[in-house]
């Protein structure tokens, strides 16, 4: 038996927050509940999330992390280069923080870094020699 991810588990503290910075990515959560709700990525992985009070009911003594140290990051790719300028600039008016502004990395993307409402890191980033496009 080989053991295989399908789902991206994340605590958050305001699942109305989370729902809706996740949505602004492009995450299609099919339901509004308040305690748990989950949304299909890609094939076969899920992004679960699950409230603080929520995970406490069933997961004896959790307690909230300490330290200002974010929990968990994602990353997600867009097509291009110029797209990642606009999402990041979209987000960041809409009251998210940036944590890295967009710019070209030495490995090939271009790549910003912002944070979810519970701290968690969220990488955006496309390619930098995107086909039919050329060097971004």
């Amino acid at each position: 038996m080989e053991p295989r991810p399908t789902a991206l588990g994340l605590v958050v503290a305001d699942m109305r927050a989370s729902v809706a910075f996740y949505r602004r990515l492009g995450v299609a959560f099919a339901s509004d509940t308040d305690d748990h709700e989950e949304a299909q990525l890609s094939p076969g992985l899920r992004l679960m999330l699950d409230t603080e009070s929520s995970l406490m009911t069933y997961v004896p003594g959790w307690r909230r992390p300490t330290g200002g140290s974010a929990r968990a990051s994602l990353a997600f790719e867009l097509g291009t280069p110029a797209e990642v300028d606009t999402l990041h600039a979209e987000l960041v008016a809409a009251g998210v923080r940036s944590t890295v502004e967009p710019w070209d990395a030495f490995w090939g993307h271009r790549w910003a870094s912002v944070v979810d409402p519970d701290g968690n890191g969220v990488d955006l980033f496309a390619p930098l020699d995107v086909p039919g496009q050329g060097a971004g």
